[in-house]
């Protein structure tokens, strides 16, 4: 698949009027195109430009996201508060929550909110990144739609549900962990479909308990209930599949239990008559202030030295380089800076429908 890349000033400019043009507020929608950009330059391109229609735009034309957010602080404490997003955006829910969790560690030591009724928030990593940035520690979970299936079933319950840190550190990026507790996701088994691959065994469950290879398949049983993905660990407890199936419990519990909101199957977004609905998922933040420990220069050296002790440990044969959390996209915002945002064929097409759409003429891509 060919790929044309588009200056991020030129991206970032064309993001925000198309999310004013379906109707977000035009300081939502920098708030939305920062975080969705901020995707493409770590490099995680799943999250990115790619989501723009089918995850955000279309679910606004559905009638089951609404483009101007209602955030409500439904309870506070002084280190804590419920919000609810009443099916707003959940960019800009994410972002101010993230804030009030990050202004209540600053002045107590810690702060943690709990968030029901959002949205897609796009990747948990920059949440984090606010924390670490401000000089906290930042975690941030949340539950999605049904994918994974509990170790020994094979009925898809939990969400992918990531569970994502941020740390500061002395280097010139911070520790950035942001991944899912299932073993794949359906993006990479959509990639190893169309290139006739198999999915590794042990990835994906079929109804039988069986473990399910065959890409194409795959995406078709998963269209149907009739196969799962794998927690991480894999199938069963032979390689610690329990173990993965119990954090994405964890993120499932914190995003729906402290603020009273949705989990399971409840998330599914199709009602008992087979229409979409808003899925309303839920999420938490927490930031810990370093300096309420230890001077955060401090600790900031002593996390870069576990990093730099980490990559410079002996190597595996035919390996010369070892990469820790935050390393690689660090690494790719460096490459992606001058050359902009790479775009596939297909969002390509996405993105002109969308222009055309909205009549925002002033704007002609690389690749017309």
């Amino acid at each position: 698949m060919s790929y044309v890349s588009i200056p991020w000033d030129f991206a970032e400019k064309f993001v925000v009027d198309v999310f004013c043009g379906y109707g977000v507020p035009v300081e939502d929608a920098k708030i939305c195109a920062d975080i969705l950009l901020e995707s493409d330059q770590r490099g995680i391109e799943s999250h990115g430009l790619n989501r723009l229609k089918p995850m955000y735009l279309d679910r606004i034309k559905d009638k089951i996201q609404d483009p101007v957010t209602n955030f409500e602080i439904v309870n506070e404490g002084v280190t804590t508060a419920v919000v609810d997003g009443h099916n707003g955006m959940g960019m800009v829910i994410g972002k101010r929550s993230m804030q009030i969790a990050i202004d209540k560690a600053k002045k107590l030591g810690m702060g943690m909110v709990a968030v029901r009724n959002s949205t897609h928030y796009g990747i948990a990593g920059y949440y984090t990144s606010m924390a670490s940035q401000a000089g906290c520690i930042g975690i941030t979970g949340t539950n999605a739609r049904p994918a994974i299936a509990p170790t020994f079933g094979v009925e898809n319950m939990l969400g992918t549900n990531p569970l994502t840190f941020g740390i500061p550190t002395d280097e010139p990026f911070d520790f950035s962990l942001d991944c899912a507790t299932s073993i794949i996701q359906r993006g990479k088994i959509e990639v190893w479909a169309r290139q006739g691959t198999p999915a590794p065994a042990g990835t994906v469950i079929g109804e039988d308990g069986s473990s399910l290879t065959d890409a194409e398949g795959i995406l078709t049983a998963l269209l149907k209930g009739k196969a799962a993905l794998a927690p991480l660990g894999g199938i069963g407890e032979e390689l610690s599949g329990h173990k993965g199936f119990g954090y994405a419990t964890v993120v499932e519990i914190l995003s729906a239990a402290l603020q009273n909101g949705n989990f399971l199957k409840q998330l599914q977004g199709i009602d008992a008559d087979g229409k979409k609905q808003a899925v309303r998922t839920g999420h938490f933040f927490i930031a810990i202030n370093v300096d309420a420990f230890i001077p955060l220069a401090t600790f900031k050296k002593i996390a870069g030295d576990i990093l730099r002790s980490l990559r410079n440990s002996k190597k595996a044969p035919g390996q010369d380089r070892i990469y820790t959390a935050g390393e690689k996209e660090y690494l790719a915002r460096l490459d992606r800076k001058n050359t902009g945002v790479p775009v596939n064929e297909s969002v390509q097409k996405e993105l002109i429908t969308v222009r055309n759409e909205l009549g925002l003429t002033q704007y002609r891509f690389p690749f017309e």
